[in-house]
């Protein structure tokens, strides 16, 4: 089940969240072609730093005998859904599609514990195809759909569903199903798990006042299966095909939500 936070403990995810989301805006409004996701990589790393806190991502293992991750954010380019790592190599060029998926714990002291965030934003680098645009919009306006179903009294499911039914009125599309939405805050990753489409098992999780979720829609032009990449972290569309992500960490209240990590370009 989610942890319910305290309102001490939501403060302080709150304050978090907003520092990430404008980090988040600095880096993807600095990317153009011929940039290495490297040097995202680097600016994402001392921005997280100068704003007191510790990249979450790096060093960050789901089993014991994991290879840590490498990178400050995942750096994921075109068919690269998730997890990818950041290169010097990797060069962003005009037409691909870029996700920088970013979280941080905050505030950071050595020996004390911070707060965790989590968002991610897919950017288009110089001019793309019509129909990647159309993905791009599709799987943000998806989030958005998520965002609004996520209210107390409501349960995990409806977020799904709401993603689910908003991508399938779109045209046909891939809702990638082995990776989800999670409770975020003490840990990057927490229950419940929320996936981005509608699982009826999920019907009894209701969602109460102190939740902190991370939404976070994953949809592919093609087929929603995935594969891992030799490195043994990114996650790939098994058919090759142009894959979005989008996420924000959210705050359940009384009357509905906060969506934490808004960045300051996105209407209020």
């Amino acid at each position: 089940m989610a942890l319910i936070k305290t309102q001490e403990e939501i403060k302080k995810i709150i304050a978090g969240c907003k520092l990430t989301g404008e980090i988040l805006e600095k880096l993807y409004k600095m990317v153009k072609p011929g940039m290495s996701t490297w040097e995202v990589d680097q600016a994402a790393e001392k921005m997280i730093k100068d704003a007191g806190g510790r990249p979450a991502f790096k060093g960050y293992k789901s089993h014991v005998d994991d290879t840590p991750f490498p990178s400050t954010i995942c750096a994921s380019i075109n068919e690269e859904l998730v997890h990818g790592i950041a290169k010097k190599n990797a060069i962003l060029k005009n037409g691909d599609i870029f996700t920088i998926d970013i979280g941080m714990e905050w505030p950071y002291k050595k020996g004390e514990h911070g707060f965790y965030t989590d968002t991610a934003y897919t950017v288009a680098i110089g001019k793309i195809p019509k129909e990647t645009e159309k993905l791009l919009r599709v799987t943000e306006e998806s989030l958005e759909a998520g965002i609004r179903a996520a209210v107390p009294g409501n349960s995990i499911a409806d977020i799904g569903k709401a993603v689910e039914n908003y991508v399938k009125s779109q045209g046909k599309y891939g809702i990638i199903r082995d990776l989800v939405g999670h409770g975020v805050g003490h840990a990057v990753h927490e229950d419940p798990k929320i996936p981005n489409y509608y699982d009826p098992r999920l019907e009894k999780i209701k969602l109460k006042p102190g939740m902190v979720l991370a939404i976070e829609p994953m949809i592919a032009m093609g087929d929603w299966r995935v594969t891992t990449g030799d490195d043994g972290w990114t996650i790939v569309m098994a058919d090759s095909s142009m894959s979005a992500h989008f996420e924000h960490t959210i705050v359940i209240t009384e009357t509905g939500n906060i969506v934490a990590t808004r960045r300051p370009s996105e209407k209020k």
